[in-house]
């Protein structure tokens, strides 16, 4: 398992911005606009993790910012936790059998969320490529929120 990121969801991406690479010392590592989504999404890190960034993808923060507004509450604006796994079908069957609910089933051999204790996200992304879509995870629905 290896850490990615931590995602936060920021109300005003320019105030954000100011204070993680201005004030606080962070720097942009990439950035991307998704108009079908209506979402920017801007992924900074730590001066001197920028080339572990760039090469791997982390450890980073991403800034999640929804074009139409939102009044966060009750946490709302802190996203998740994510992990690169070896075998995301291993990790969700380890953790399913541990008791653990699987919200959102990795059905496209990519991606999965499940939940902590405390109600944290937490993404679980397949290390290198996708796996091919299998069973039971392929046809199994969403359970709860994630």
């Amino acid at each position: 398992m290896k850490y990615l990121h931590t995602m936060v969801r920021v109300a005003d991406l320019d105030a954000s911005l100011d204070f993680y690479c201005a004030k606080l010392g962070l720097v942009e590592v990439s950035r991307a606009e998704n108009p079908g989504g209506r979402f920017t999404l801007v992924f900074l890190c730590a001066p001197g993790d920028r080339e572990a960034a760039l090469a791997a993808k982390a450890p980073m923060v991403e800034l999640t910012y929804n074009w139409d507004p939102e009044d966060y509450q009750g946490g709302r604006n802190f996203g998740h936790l994510a992990y690169a796994v070896d075998d995301i079908y291993a990790t969700c069957q380890r953790l399913a059998d541990g008791g653990v609910t699987i919200n959102r089933p990795p059905r496209d051999g990519h991606m999965a969320f499940v939940r902590s204790p405390d109600g944290i996200s937490i993404e679980l992304l397949q290390a290198g490529p996708r796996k091919e879509p299998a069973e039971p995870w392929a046809s199994m629905p969403n359970t709860g929120a994630w």
